[in-house]
């Protein structure tokens, strides 16, 4: 995931801002890490590049 994304990303189940924490970067590329939501704390992983944005329910 390009870091430029995090300004148009938002939670998708309550749409607050979200942090983002790297645990792998590669270039201009964050590989593994997370984003939290804000306002509802909820957390999505990025796995090889890709947010996972969606929960299992």
């Amino acid at each position: 995931m390009k870091r430029k994304y995090l300004d148009i990303l938002c939670c998708p189940h309550c749409h607050g801002e979200l942090i983002l924490k790297i645990m792998r970067e590669e270039k201009d590329e964050v590989v593994e890490g997370t984003l939290t939501c804000t306002r509802c704390h909820t957390t999505y992983d990025i796995r090889e590049g890709i947010p996972v944005m969606i929960k299992k329910e």
